[in-house]
Formats: structure tokens, sequence, C-alpha cells
């Protein structure tokens, strides 16, 4: 028997604001929301959830959300304007440029969608 991979879990400073960001990002909606958790969704697939912590965060993610959109320049463009920033990781000729949210977590966006 095979698990079902149901959300992956985001620390936040701030989950509500994080998830609707987020949920801006990807054209999701907010499915769940409580004082511990937020949670957010499309249509198919897994869904990310935003859970409160207290701590900053200190290092690069280990686990990150690759973005394929058909457009990536307009994309990075749209995300900067709502709040992202780009991170320098010392990869000039990569085909993905590396962003971070609000709160400091890493992405990439790629060159296009696959």
């Amino acid at each position: 028997m095979a698990s079902q991979w149901h959300a992956t879990v985001v620390d936040a400073g701030d989950p509500k604001r994080l998830a609707r960001w987020w949920a801006e990002v990807l054209g999701y909606r907010i499915r769940y929301e409580d004082p511990s958790i937020t949670s957010i969704a499309g249509e198919h697939g897994p869904g990310l959830s935003f859970v409160p912590v207290v701590h900053s965060k200190g290092a690069k993610n280990r686990l990150h959300i690759d973005l394929a959109p058909d457009d990536r320049d307009a994309e990075i463009e749209r995300l900067v304007d709502m709040g992202a920033r780009h991170v320098e990781v010392g990869k000039h000729d990569a085909s993905w440029i590396v962003l971070a949210d609000p709160e400091g977590n890493e992405f990439c966006v790629l060159t296009a969608a696959t």
C-alpha cells in the first residue's frame, strides 16, 4: 500500500499572510484555516499548509517549490511586484531563477512549463 501526497507544510511567522501570498501566486484557494494552520489548494494535486513558528528561517531551504510558467520573465516580474525578491545562489548560467517569498523561503522559476 502506498501513501498519497496530501500537502507540503511550510513554517511561517505569519501563516495566514504567507498562505494568501502563495494562493495568489498559484491560483489556489484557502481550503482550511484555524489558529494552528492555514491550508491552500487548487483543483488537483497536493496543497500547501502553513503553520506558525516563533523562530525565523536560518539557512537555505532543504525543500523548495519549482514554478513552471509559460513566460518566465513576466512571471518573475509579477512575483517581484507581489513581494518576492531575487536570491543570489552563484549559478549564473542556470535555466532557472531563484526567488524568495516574503518570509525568505526560496523557490525557483523555471524557463518554461514542462
